[in-house]
């Protein structure tokens, strides 16, 4: 038996995605227009200017992903469509675009939670004949959420602990502004961050005390922020800073932060008994965070699952893999599928 081809499409923030994918794992396309150029200026995502971005660009997203998987409309088997959470605006419209398709093209629709996809992205690279990483641990972070949950399969994912105020990647971008270094942040730091010392500054760890799996980062920006001005200080001029001062900054910041998510990534696996963990979400491709769980993780025993580079960032690989399950369970949605900006029912 065919297993399915579904199209995944992905616009939630500031990534106009679609991909094409055979069976969960068979990826046979993945297009992803990003959006840097257009919110650098600003300093962080201007929610109306991605929206017209995902305009602008989605229709020939979709043409491009389905030209190079080499597949028509006949080949598909669903339409799969991020609809939760995210910026509303652009949720929007890539649903929108998505019931257009599954009407026109008389497919099935398929309804994606968005931070669900990123926990189970470490299973598309797995190959087709390898089991299945679940039941694990997954540890979501990225620039707007940064969540532990128990993914006991796909279609079970049990929220363990979130963030109480900014997601990592926020925290990432909120330095790179402070130090001058420009947008997206956690590239850029993650870069900087190789050439400093990551012992230089001693960031708080906060939360890692607790027995709660939950997160906070508002602090370690803040602490940042006057080790960097002074004091109480909010703005200032970075002359007094060598270029090995900007790097020991990023790199103790980094530190801190890969700190944080490994231990409480820990307590998690130790609270459930799992012996796995799965990672996914555009911070997972920090190198420090990846080094720091593998490291914990062969020390531990625990078999670790990293979701490849590519599909770290919002994509439509991951949506469509996610479909793929919805499908096999027959969790279709209907024409009134609605967006909404949070990941609740």
């Amino acid at each position: 038996m065919t297993e399915p081809t579904i199209l995944g499409i992905e616009t939630s923030c500031d990534e106009t995605a679609a991909a094409v994918v055979t069976g969960g794992r068979q990826v046979l396309s993945n297009v992803v227009a990003t959006q840097f150029d257009v919110h650098a200026k600003y300093g962080g995502i201007v929610p109306e200017l991605a929206s017209r971005a995902h305009i602008e660009n989605l229709d020939g997203v979709i043409q491009e992903a389905m030209a190079s998987a080499g597949v028509g409309r006949n080949d598909l088997d669903a339409i799969a469509v991020t609809n939760r959470p995210g910026l509303m605006g652009c949720l929007l419209i890539g649903v929108m675009s998505a019931k257009t398709l599954a009407l026109t093209w008389g497919k099935p629709l398929l309804g994606v939670n968005h931070i669900h996809a990123h926990a189970a992205s470490a299973a598309i690279a797995l190959p087709a004949d390898a089991p299945q990483p679940w039941p694990a641990v997954a540890l979501v972070v990225s620039g707007g959420h940064t969540s532990l949950f128990l993914v006991r399969d796909p279609l079970s994912i049990e929220l363990l602990g979130r963030t109480i105020d900014d997601a990592a990647g926020e925290a990432f971008d909120k330095v790179a502004s402070i130090l001058n270094l420009g947008f997206p942040g956690g590239p850029i730091v993650d870069r900087v961050a190789r050439a400093g010392n990551p012992s230089a500054y001693d960031f708080p760890r906060s939360m890692l005390d607790r027995e709660a799996l939950d997160f906070s980062f508002s602090g370690i920006k803040t602490a940042v922020l006057y080790r960097v001005h002074g004091p109480g200080k909010k703005n200032g001029s970075l002359d007094h800073l060598s270029e090995q001062d900007i790097a020991d900054v990023a790199a103790s910041f980094q530190a801190a932060v890969v700190d944080v998510l490994v231990g409480k990534t820990l307590q998690a696996v130790e609270q459930t008994g799992v012996k796995t963990v799965v990672v996914g979400g555009g911070v997972a491709a920090n190198h420090a965070l990846r080094e720091g769980l593998s490291a914990a993780c062969n020390q531990r025993g625990i078999t670790l699952h990293l979701t490849p580079m590519k599909y770290c960032g919002d994509n439509g690989a991951m949506v469509a893999a996610m479909g793929y399950y919805l499908l096999k369970a027959v969790r279709t949605a209907d024409l009134t599928l609605e967006p909404k900006a949070t990941a609740r029912e």
